[in-house]
């Protein structure tokens, strides 16, 4: 039970989680997808279509852009990089959340 407690509580975020991801560098699904497994030893993982819904999303918002790399062996990559706009719109949703942190540590 408390895993669906947490994906629930992330999936709120997602957004936010993929451009903290992209103010490091450049990156593509795959590569986004394993950095969160890694750094959540294994506990949290964004499904495929919810990571590509995000990305479209942040695409249109004008938060990321899209462009393939340019792969000599195996698949192209579309790689996503964060934009001025995106800069901006993470550093407010941070906010946003440390202010909803602090509320429910208050209540809790």
């Amino acid at each position: 039970m408390l895993m669906s407690i947490t994906g629930d509580l992330i999936r709120g975020h997602t957004d936010t989680i993929i451009l903290a991801h992209l103010l490091q560098d450049d990156s593509y699904g795959y590569q986004i997808n394993k950095a969160i497994l890694e750094k959540t030893d294994g506990q949290y993982e964004l499904k495929e279509a919810t990571l590509y819904t995000a990305f479209r999303r942040l695409e249109n918002a004008g938060y990321i852009r899209s462009y393939w790399g340019d792969e000599n062996t195996g698949a192209r990559r579309r790689y996503y990089a964060i934009t001025p706009a995106g800069r901006e719109a993470f550093f407010k949703m941070k906010s946003e959340w440390e202010e909803a942190k602090t509320t429910i540590e208050k209540l809790l």
